[in-house]
């Protein structure tokens, strides 16, 4: 039984599509002159960005507040980051799943551990539609491994905790985790690429109901 871990907001979740329909709602009651997709846009890079650079570990929900208040910054809109912060971590319960994942993951549980390896509080993750799909102690968290992805400490850690395939669809996903040795099958999702100048995985898939096929190749 191999243990699979998923990312939970470009594999699991369609994160932009979620997080630009709640931008859209804070927008339309401060009459923004921006659309609600920039906005998403500037705060998701600079969100990865404070993950990226941090060494050790801060509260997801600190990261989301700071890159919130550098955006409106940026942007020059209007709000209190500190509110709208959380309203945007509120708003995740109400972000979709990309189509193909409850039958994927239902299809996989009989014959293998289904886990997330996300940089997400636990909170945070336990108010996602992925949260009922898997089960509590197969979620790594950055919270609970103290380390945030792309750095190499996150995956080792997952490795440790006896991951043996990870499935991402991002390019800094992607390549972390080969990095890190990791068996990785990369999904493709819209807007996601992977970094034609970093390591290639073996094996993608245009979809998550291709996963089981290749796991029955894979060595081991």
């Amino acid at each position: 039984m191999a243990f699979v871990t998923f990312d939970l907001f470009s594999t699991l979740i369609d994160s932009r599509t979620g997080g630009t329909a709640a931008f859209a709602q804070i927008a339309g009651e401060r009459r923004w002159p921006v659309g609600a997709q920039p906005v998403y846009d500037e705060w998701d890079s600079r969100n990865k960005s404070s993950q990226k650079d941090t060494a050790g570990w801060r509260p997801f929900a600190e990261h989301s507040r700071r890159a919130l208040a550098d955006t409106y910054r940026v942007l020059g809109l209007g709000g209190d980051p500190d509110v709208d912060a959380g309203r945007l971590l509120d708003s995740m319960s109400e972000w979709p799943l990309w189509p193909d994942v409850p039958q994927a993951l239902t299809r996989l549980r009989p014959g293998h551990r289904v886990g997330v390896l996300s940089n997400v509080d636990d909170a945070v993750f336990a108010r996602t539609r992925v949260a009922p799909l898997v089960k509590t102690g197969d979620v790594l968290t950055s919270e609970r491994l103290h380390a945030y992805k792309p750095h190499p400490a996150i995956y080792r850690r997952a490795l440790a905790a006896g991951v043996d395939v990870h499935v991402p669809a991002s390019a800094r996903d992607t390549r972390g985790a080969l990095g890190a040795g990791m068996t990785v099958v990369r999904v493709r999702r819209p807007g996601h690429s992977v970094d034609p100048a970093g390591p290639q995985p073996s094996w993608e898939i245009d979809d998550l109901s291709g996963l089981p096929a290749i796991l029955g190749r894979l060595p081991g």
